[in-house]
C-alpha cells in the first residue's frame, strides 16, 4: 500500500491491544505508514512502551472493490473514495505496562486486538487486555489473527479455533476474526473494510460542554531556540464532548503538581492553535487525536507532566478529588498470568493502582465490603459519577488488573 496524505481530521479513536510481540506496531505500520515506537528505549528494547499515534485515512476503489489507504488503488491503479480518516492509538502489550494500555482505552472508540497464529491463544495479556476492553466499556471490536504467513494452513485453522473457543459465551463472541500478514501487507484490504462496517462513528453534539482527555504533554522547543520563536506548550489526547477553537479559554485540571509538594495548581490557557498530526485545525470535535498549541509555559506541560488531566471550558469541570467510592467488582482470579492464580480479597491498607479516565494514580483501600469499596487516591483526579474505572492490585511483584467498577 502507498501511504495516502492525510486528507482530514479523524472521526474516531481505534485501539490497538494484545500481547507483547504480536505486531502490534507492524499492524499499525502497515495502515498508516506509521512507526509509532518513536522514544529512545522503545527503539532500543524494540516494543512499544509509551502510548503511540498515528492516523490514517481510508479509500474504497468502487472499479474492484478493494480498500486502502491510497487515492489511487494498490489492486487496479484506478481512482478511489475517500470513505473515513481515524486515529490509531498502539497500546503497549508488556505484563508491567498495563496501566498505560488502561490510559489509551479512556479515549477508544473502538479496538482491534491482536493476536499472533504462531502462539497458542489466548496468551496472558491477551486475556488481560480483552477483560480490560470489557472493564472500560469498549465494545466495538475486531480480532486480528496476524503472523499467518509464518505458519502452516492446519496452525492457522487451529489458532481461529482457539480465538473463538476464547470469546465463546462473551459480549466478543460475534466478533469478527480477519487473518493477516501485517509484515507482509496481506489481507489489509478485507481488515480496513471490516473496522469501517464493525467500529461506527460516535454521534456528536456540538452544543455539549467542552471536555477533553489529556494523554500525552510536552515541550516542541528545541535547544538553542530563539526566544521571538519560542512556543508555549502543548497537550495532547481526545475530546470527548463540545467543540474547541482557536482563541478559546480552557481549564486544565488537577493541573500542574507543584515542585516538591503534594499541590496540584489548576491552570488556564488560551488555545492559540490546533493540530491533527500536521493537519492544522481552525476548531475540533470528538474524534481523534488532536494536539492543542497553548499559551503556558512549557516547562508545565513537558515530559507529559498534565497526563491524565481534563481540558474544559472554565468552570464546567468537576472538583478534583483524591477520594472515590466504588460499586466494585473484584476478579476471583489473576487473569493477566498463566497460572490464572486465585486471588485473596481485598484488604483495608492495600496499595492499589486505579484508572479513572485518562488518569492513572495509586490509592490506599480505606473500605472494601459486599462490593462497596472506598480508595484514598495518592493525586487528585477529575471524575463523575456513573463513570467507569479499572484497578490494578499487586501480584507476583507486578501490577494486574484485578477489578472494575461505577463509581458512585
Amino acid at each position: 500500500m502507498v501511504l495516502e496524505a492525510q486528507q482530514v481530521k479523524p472521526v474516531l479513536n481505534i485501539g490497538v491491544v494484545g500481547h507483547v510481540d504480536h505486531g502490534k506496531s507492524t499492524l499499525v505500520k502497515a495502515l498508516t505508514g506509521v512507526w509509532t515506537a518513536r522514544h529512545s528505549e522503545e527503539i532500543k528494547r524494540g516494543m512499544t512502551i509509551k502510548l503511540g499515534f498515528a492516523n490514517a485515512s481510508f479509500f474504497h476503489c468502487e472499479n474492484c472493490d478493494y480498500y486502502s489507504n491510497s487515492s489511487k488503488c494498490p489492486n487496479c491503479g484506478g481512482e478511489t473514495k475517500f470513505i473515513r480518516a481515524v486515529s490509531f492509538v498502539d497500546s503497549p502489550g508488556h505484563e508491567v505496562l498495563m496501566a498505560r494500555m488502561l490510559s489509551g482505552a479512556a479515549v477508544m472508540d473502538g479496538a482491534m486486538l491482536v493476536i499472533a497464529a504462531n502462539e497458542p491463544t489466548p496468551q496472558p495479556q491477551t486475556r488481560e487486555h480483552f477483560a480490560a476492553l470489557d472493564v472500560i466499556g469498549v465494545k466495538n471490536l475486531v480480532i486480528v489473527q496476524n503472523k499467518v504467513d509464518v505458519v502452516t494452513p492446519e496452525r492457522a485453522k487451529q489458532n481461529y479455533k482457539e480465538i473463538k473457543q476464547m470469546v465463546a459465551g462473551t459480549w466478543a463472541e460475534k466478533a469478527p476474526v480477519i487473518p493477516v500478514s501485517a509484515l507482509r501487507g496481506a489481507n489489509l484490504s478485507e481488515l480496513i473494510r471490516t473496522l469501517i462496517e464493525c467500529i461506527p462513528v460516535p454521534k456528536k453534539d456540538p452544543t455539549a460542554q467542552m471536555k477533553m482527555y489529556v494523554i500525552r504533554s510536552f515541550d516542541i522547543n528545541k535547544p538553542g531556540t530563539s526566544p521571538r520563536e519560542f512556543r508555549g506548550g502543548v497537550v495532547g489526547g481526545s475530546i470527548v464532548s463540545g467543540v474547541l477553537r482557536i482563541g478559546d479559554e480552557i481549564e486544565i485540571l488537577p493541573g500542574y503538581k507543584v515542585d516538591g509538594k503534594q499541590v496540584y495548581e489548576p491552570l488556564t490557557a488560551t488555545v492559540e492553535g490546533l493540530k491533527s498530526e500536521d493537519f492544522e485545525l481552525q476548531a475540533a470535535d470528538p474524534g481523534g487525536l488532536i494536539g492543542v498549541q497553548t499559551d503556558l509555559d512549557p516547562s508545565v506541560t513537558k515530559a507529559d507532566s498534565l497526563v491524565g488531566s481534563f481540558a474544559g471550558k472554565p468552570g464546567t469541570l468537576p472538583k478534583p478529588t483524591t477520594e472515590l467510592t466504588i460499586e466494585a467488582h473484584v476478579f476471583q482470579r489473576v487473569i493477566g498470568t498463566k497460572e490464572m492464580a486465585t486471588l485473596e480479597p481485598l484488604k483495608t491498607g492495600e496499595q492499589i493502582v486505579v484508572a479513572v479516565g485518562p488518569a492513572i494514580t495509586s490509592g490506599i483501600v480505606k473500605i472494601y465490603k459486599k462490593n462497596h469499596l472506598d480508595v484514598k487516591l495518592g493525586r487528585p483526579v477529575v471524575t463523575e459519577t456513573g463513570a467507569r474505572i479499572a484497578f490494578a492490585r499487586k501480584v507476583q511483584d507486578k501490577w494486574r488488573l484485578t477489578g472494575y467498577g461505577i463509581l458512585k
